[in-house]
């Protein structure tokens, strides 16, 4: 029988699991590491705000559970639409409106068209030059991309509830970084243009799914291997909990060959190459210049302005092309 506090906990448990990906540490990380990935036009900007970048990469979590619509914004699950979900899904929202219900497509998360959509928001904070913008939305989009990178986000089954291994979405993205990312190599590389983001974050889940059978395939044949050394208790401030154990989580993190390190150099690298990205599709601004300057709302009112024409005149260009 359940008891009231039992099912609180539960409840804050499940809260918890449900598409929180990568855990504190290492959302932090992928933003703070993107930083260094940037050329030397953006570096200066960055790296004075880097504790700035490093701390919002949270907020996203911590919006979820006050902000309408931004649960959705985190994971998208691709088993629910069958096994040509991406060759069905991966494209633009639009065309994904041609195929499926908006409601359909929110209740199964969004976040490669989310990644995108921020990407746009922060393209359009470089061209008005909005330094406040710019660093909430390079921050956000870190998060977002970080997301898009665990397996465990790309289904129904996000927490191994449907398979009996409950549990297993924070041991893969908080309990395994914790133990090992120590030792992880974070030289990736330096960021580089992006064609197309919304192919870009589309790739991103795409690798991410092809890797959620060994996921789940490998933590279930260790549990059956490990038995009783599965969990063990660890004191944290003044509780004690169960977890799972150092000698399982080191089987586990052995068996996965360097997935989660692959995954968080994929993400800090991509997170880099969009910021770059907007840098590049705004024109390039002088970041310099936005250091010891912040715009009064006149300033960005009227910048806005400018930008909402701007998006006009794209969208009769765009209307004429395609009639």
């Amino acid at each position: 029988m359940t008891t009231p506090l039992k099912a609180l906990f539960m409840a804050i448990s499940a809260m918890t699991a449900l598409h929180c990906a990568w855990g504190f540490y290492a959302h932090r990380q992928i933003n703070r590491l993107a930083v260094f990935t940037l050329p030397p036009e953006m570096l200066g900007f960055y790296k004075k705000n880097i504790e700035n970048i490093t701390e919002a990469a949270v907020n996203p979590d911590r919006r979820r559970y006050v902000v309408d619509g931004e649960a959705v914004r985190h994971y998208i699950d691709l088993d629910h639409y069958g096994d040509s979900a991406l060759a069905k899904l991966s494209g633009s929202w639009d065309l994904a409106l041609t195929r499926y219900p908006e409601d359909t497509l929110q209740a199964h998360g969004v976040v490669p068209w989310h990644i995108h959509r921020t990407y746009v928001r922060l393209r359009e904070a470089f061209l008005i030059r909005d330094p406040d913008a710019i660093l909430r939305l390079s921050a956000d989009l870190g998060h977002y991309v970080g997301d898009a990178h665990v397996p465990l986000h790309t289904t129904v089954n996000y927490d191994g509830q449907l398979t009996g291994q409950t549990g297993i979405h924070a041991f893969w993205e908080s309990r395994l970084p914790e133990l090992f990312a120590s030792h992880y190599n974070y030289i990736v590389g330096r960021a580089t243009y992006l064609p197309d983001p919304q192919r870009a974050a589309w790739d991103a889940v795409a690798s991410a799914h092809r890797a959620l059978d060994s996921v789940l395939g490998f933590e279930r044949a260790l549990a059956v291997q490990m038995g009783d050394r599965r969990y063990s208790y660890e004191t944290k401030g003044r509780q004690t909990v169960r977890v799972y154990s150092q000698e399982y989580a080191a089987a586990y993190h052995d068996m996965l060959d360097g997935m989660v390190e692959r995954q968080m150099r994929a993400a800090i690298r991509m997170t880099g190459s969009l910021w770059y990205t907007a840098w590049v599709d705004a024109g390039q601004p002088d970041l310099n210049s936005l250091m010891a300057y912040a715009p009064d709302e006149e300033e960005l009112r009227r910048r806005r302005e400018e930008l909402k024409k701007w998006r006009e005149a794209a969208s009769r260009a765009d209307s004429s092309v395609h009639h």
